[in-house]
């Protein structure tokens, strides 16, 4: 076993856990943040994607101690008194439909949205490459982020 403190979802969590233990299993079964969705085990799919000191990282891919002294922030930890405005946009443009995937496009398209305030269609599909979707066609998945984007705005500087 092993000693772990991590900041998840701005609360900090201490935990003695095995060395084996993958982070998406850490949020699931430890602290039972179920949003983070084991799809396929092999870092394909991209359900299973939180944010890790501030950038995306799948789940399924590290082991939870790699992330000791880490800040993650989950799809639970992106809604603060409402939905989050991707959240949000993801419901309005129908971005969902058996909702397996979206936790990891939200996730994804945050980051996305982060680094590029106003990304293009090409750029969208390029950040969700690792994102997999059955259901959707990314149509709308696609217009959801749009609706996000800020028109004009420039990425920040470096």
């Amino acid at each position: 076993m092993t000693a772990l403190s991590i900041i998840v979802n701005g609360a900090k969590v201490d935990a003695e856990i095995e060395d084996r233990t993958l982070l998406v299993h850490f949020l699931r079964e430890h602290l039972r943040l179920t949003g983070a969705h084991v799809g396929c085990d092999t870092s394909q799919c991209g359900a299973c994607v939180v944010h890790v000191d501030g950038r995306p990282m799948k789940s399924c891919t590290m082991f939870a101690v790699q992330a000791d002294g880490s800040d993650i922030v989950t799809i639970e930890g992106l809604a603060k008194g409402g939905l989050h405005p991707v959240q949000a946009a993801f419901q309005e443009h129908h971005g969902l439909q058996c909702g397996f995937c979206t936790p990891g496009m939200v996730m994804t398209a945050v980051d996305l949205l982060r680094r590029n305030p106003d990304p293009d269609e090409t750029e969208i599909r390029h950040a969700l490459e690792g994102n997999i979707c059955r259901c959707t066609g990314y149509l709308n998945i696609i217009k959801a982020i749009r609706a996000v984007a800020t028109p004009g705005a420039a990425p920040p500087p470096g």
